[in-house]
């Protein structure tokens, strides 16, 4: 299968391909785009020859790159980094970006009849209703690549009748033995030591506000269909249950599996149709040398957020995402403190203007509109 691999040089993006260098009867690589980690350009390359096309953020790279390798179509500007998806001849889109940017190019995959493998959460936080839509209009297929939510698609494949819950774990973050008043005073070097996995920064952080979990249990909704109310999110400290389905008769089915995201990206390229296991038990007690604990609300306030986006729906997975994005690079700029960053995205959600039935072009500019009221906000709280 050929792959266009979008966010080649981040953290997900590297270890998809070496999902694909393990499997190259399976898989060719041949598009790719990258960020600032331009100097990763020609390993990929050398690794996988049939690359057609490659997407540099930095427009003014492009033609030292072409020189450099003449027989490779180098693009650059936002638009192009969906041009990407139909420029090259693939059958999938991994789309391992972070952040908004990654909603055009998920769009673009399903119009275009590309199969899906989605690690851009926020494709669904900010358009999970478009598409879903969109998923159905043009008979589309979507594979999660999120550890939790690749770990509750195997429990449902091997039985999706009579479910109770979902259950979600978190590692609970850098910040997990802490209490609220002990959040005062911490630092981004602080909330960067993750205690199980080895991610990217924002999405380190996104761990410690427990934001993540929060854009998790959106994810879940968008994908699996289930209620606000079916959806739990579990303390877990090893990050060994990835996630877990509990049915009626009172059996939970969950995933074990060390914390590595290859797993989930290789289920995802595959589609689902490898081997795996899960295990059925009927208390969490009952996972021996695992621990977990009670999930808190009011310890991790940025979660109940999820509740808001799924009962109003419209453009307020936008608004918060994009709040988010703008308090994350913040609280990691040093320009605001943690419990800040949490003020900034309530704050940005009562201000900015609510949209019931947004557009691609409304989810845009409300994008637009809440990264400037939180940005006004930051500049507001540092004068």
């Amino acid at each position: 299968m050929n792959i266009c691999l979008l966010g080649a040089s981040g953290s997900i993006g590297s270890q998809t391909l070496d999902v694909i260098k393990q499997n190259p009867k399976d898989f060719t690589l041949v598009s790719f785009s990258v960020g600032k980690q331009t100097d990763k350009i020609d390993q990929i390359l050398k690794d996988n020859p049939k690359v057609s096309d490659v997407y540099l953020k930095d427009a003014s790279l492009v033609e030292e790159f072409h020189k450099k390798y003449p027989s490779v179509n180098f693009v650059s500007g936002e638009e192009n980094l969906s041009s990407l998806i139909t420029l090259s001849k693939c059958e999938m889109v991994v789309n391992a970006l972070v952040g908004y940017v990654g909603l055009l190019p998920s769009v673009t995959a399903i119009k275009n009849h590309k199969l899906l493998a989605l690690a851009n959460k926020e494709s669904l936080v900010i358009g999970g209703e478009l598409i879903n839509k969109l998923l159905k209009e043009y008979n589309g297929t979507l594979y999660p690549i999120d550890s939790e939510h690749s770990a509750i698609w195997k429990c449902l494949k091997v039985d999706d009748k009579n479910v109770d819950k979902l259950y979600i774990t978190a590692s609970g973050g850098a910040f997990r033995n802490l209490k609220r008043d002990q959040l005062v005073n911490v630092t981004k070097n602080d909330a960067l030591k993750h205690p199980t996995w080895n991610m990217g920064n924002k999405i380190t952080i996104d761990c410690a506000s427990m934001m993540n979990k929060g854009f998790e249990i959106m994810e879940a909704y968008y994908l699996f269909g289930y209620k606000y109310e079916q959806v739990e999110v579990v303390l877990h400290d090893e990050s060994m249950l990835h996630s877990a389905v509990k049915y009626k008769d009172g059996l939970i089915r969950g995933e074990i599996n060390k914390p590595d995201m290859r797993n989930p990206i290789k289920f995802a390229l595959y589609q689902g149709n490898i081997p795996f296991d899960t295990t059925v038990f009927t208390k969490f007690d009952d996972l021996k040398d695992l621990h977990f604990h009670k999930f808190d609300i009011n310890r991790y306030p940025l979660v109940g957020l999820a509740k808001e986006v799924i009962d109003k729906g419209g453009n307020v997975g936008a608004i918060i995402n994009a709040a988010n994005e703008v308090a994350n690079r913040a609280f990691l700029e040093d320009k605001i403190s943690f419990l800040r960053l949490e003020e900034v995205i309530f704050e940005t959600l009562k201000r900015a203007k609510y949209i019931s039935s947004p557009s691609l072009e409304e989810l845009k500019l409300s994008h637009e509109q809440a990264t400037k009221i939180a940005l006004d906000l930051i500049k507001e709280g540092n004068r």
